[in-house]
């Protein structure tokens, strides 16, 4: 694909890669940012991409990179939907281990000893399955769980310090 070529797709794809992509997520500023991603990916291909397959290959570029980004955002959360005060506790305490020795005595028995021995003691899946007499899968939720509750007991380290 030449330069000229290059422009020619940008001035003929670039507003319905920007609907397709607004549409999916309802966010103006990201939608631009996923358009600009995608040509930016696209000049990057350009000697490798043939003209005549350039909208197909936006087009997907640009379904993957909104992927990518809806990805990322479930994995991060939406901070505008938490309310701060349910994250940690109104204490104020300056000994870590008092905290953490706290929120291991909230845990259920099976998850405080599938972290114990984990975190801890450095046991890995399987030995922790023989010791308690679960299956390896079964450790790992347990695992999950706990480093979970403890994630949200805990809260932000600004909150406990």
């Amino acid at each position: 694909m030449t330069v000229e070529e290059f422009n020619q797709t940008v001035d003929l794809y670039a507003d319905n890669l920007y609907r397709f992509i607004l549409k999916n997520i309802k966010d103006e500023d990201k939608a631009r940012d996923i358009v600009q991603d995608t040509y930016e990916k696209l000049w990057m291909k350009v000697s490798d991409v043939v003209s005549t397959n350039a909208k197909s290959y936006m087009f997907t570029t640009a379904y993957r990179t909104m992927l990518d980004l809806i990805r990322r955002e479930k994995q991060q959360g939406d901070m505008s939907e938490v309310k701060m005060s349910n994250l940690g506790h109104s204490k104020q305490y300056s000994d870590l281990k008092e905290i953490l020795n706290e929120a291991l005595n909230k845990l259920p028995e099976i998850q405080r000893s599938v972290i114990l021995l984990r975190d801890y003691e450095g046991y890995n899946y399987a030995e922790i399955g023989e010791i308690t007499g679960l299956n390896e899968s079964q450790v790992k939720v347990y695992i999950f769980r706990a480093r979970g509750f403890l994630k949200e007991y805990i809260g932000k380290m600004e909150n406990v310090i």
